[in-house]
């Protein structure tokens, strides 16, 4: 009787349904084919024990600070002093690119935060400097990524949610792997700018950097306040948010960009974008019910050993399962479908919690830049007026690159735990 759930899950996607609303429509069917109709009873018990976390409090906060910073002209200042730091060198304006989106990571943790405003300002300058509108775009879908790496990132604080892990540990570890990534796509920039003789150089218009960090200055504090506030144990992730908003607010003043209009919008985004993540983790509540009851992980744990898995062989599995879920599936919706059933057998088999976290955090991240889905593709895309399968193909090197970044991860886990270890937190 599976068949009739998996069918009806097809015609809803294909009709157009919101992906939330396939898995709960297709959970409740499960319930009723394989004769569960009576525990669907205690399914708003089961959504309100999913969702009552209290690392959950910190989301909406980041995603309202991100929001807040988008709207205080942020995006202007962080150019000009990437541009500042490393405008000098030749293909300029793509280091650029990335070190805007490192800046912009600890302030936003959103990959499509980062590309929408990025896409807006920084690749028409750099079609005035002769850069061709298929690689400003590429360059700044590809480096958006980072977003949801450095912290605070929003996946970060859903996983450790859903797994009970340190979030504070994780923003913690995701530094390091994020400045990795960077450092590989100044590499694949540089090698570009080379190839195809990109602008910039020594005699490219630099701003002055005093100047430029001077302006930028109230901006860079805030991952500063989120992230030194953690390692001190001054305060708590979710304490660090409520501060992030209270500091964006008095920059987007500082600023003069932030009115109480603006305030209203961004109040309004984030009730809009949390209750779409809510509606999410409440239907994979009901699914993950009826997994519990018909022992699906209790099979797939025996399918593992049966097959020999183990460790790192396992490890490398799971990250071709969650590549190929990112390409399809809304990160959040891969995390809290898939981590649940998949991410307790890596644990057993004596992986850290936390590098498990950055690991699949990183590898559905690519998903966000591969078709057929690649949300950061589609919004880079429809505003910089680029052909989405254009920018598909040409992608192709820097998704390679951070598969490569991923690999790296994968084989030596103290990248990720070097730095939550140093600051004392407790990791395996």
């Amino acid at each position: 009787m599976s068949w009739i759930v998996v069918a009806a899950g097809v015609i809803f996607l294909f009709a157009g349904t919101a992906l939330a609303y396939v898995i709960g429509a297709a959970s409740v069917l499960t319930y009723l084919v394989n004769g569960k109709a009576a525990f669907l009873a205690i399914i708003p018990q089961r959504i309100f024990a999913q969702v009552d976390v209290f690392a959950f409090m910190a989301m909406p906060l980041f995603i309202l600070t991100g929001d807040i910073m988008n709207r205080a002209g942020l995006t202007r200042v962080l150019i000009e002093f990437s541009m500042a730091l490393v405008g000098r060198f030749k293909g300029g304006l793509g280091h650029v690119n990335i070190m805007t989106s490192v800046f912009f990571a600890g302030i936003s943790g959103s990959a499509v935060a980062d590309s929408a405003a990025l896409s807006n300002t920084l690749v028409p300058a750099m079609r005035e400097q002769g850069y061709t509108n298929l690689y400003a775009s590429v360059i700044t879908a590809a480096s958006s990524i980072i977003g949801p790496i450095i912290p605070p990132s929003i996946i970060l604080i859903i996983y450790g949610a859903l797994m009970q892990t340190s979030i504070a540990a994780l923003f913690i570890a995701g530094i390091v792997p994020g400045l990795l990534l960077a450092f590989a796509l100044f590499i694949i920039n540089t090698i570009y700018a080379y190839k195809d003789d990109h602008p910039g150089g020594r005699d490219a218009d630099i701003p002055p950097f005093w100047p430029a960090f001077r302006r930028a200055a109230p901006a860079l504090l805030l991952p500063i306040i989120i992230v030194g506030g953690i390692i001190v144990g001054v305060v708590t992730p979710t304490e660090a948010a409520t501060l992030a908003v209270i500091t964006a607010t008095l920059v987007g003043l500082y600023y003069g960009e932030v009115t109480w209009a603006k305030l209203w919008d961004s109040f309004q985004h984030t009730a809009m974008l949390t209750g779409a993540i809510f509606v999410i983790l409440s239907a994979i509540a009901c699914l993950g019910y009826i997994a519990g009851l018909l022992q699906w992980p209790q099979l797939l744990s025996d399918l593992v050993v049966g097959s020999g898995l183990s460790g790192l062989e396992y490890l490398f599995v799971l990250n071709v399962i969650f590549l190929f879920a990112g390409m399809i599936m809304d990160i959040p919706v891969a995390l809290t479908l898939l981590v649940p059933l998949l991410a307790p057998i890596a644990l057993a088999q004596g992986v850290n919690p936390t590098h498990l976290g950055i690991v699949l955090c990183f590898n559905l991240c690519i998903g966000l830049i591969t078709p057929p889905l690649g949300g950061c593709l589609i919004i880079v895309s429809t505003v910089t007026g680029e052909s989405y399968w254009r920018m598909a193909r040409a992608i192709i090197p820097f998704a390679l690159v951070e598969m490569a970044v991923l690999v790296i991860l994968v084989l030596f886990p103290e990248l990720s735990l070097f730095l939550p270890r140093l600051a004392g937190l407790a990791v395996g």
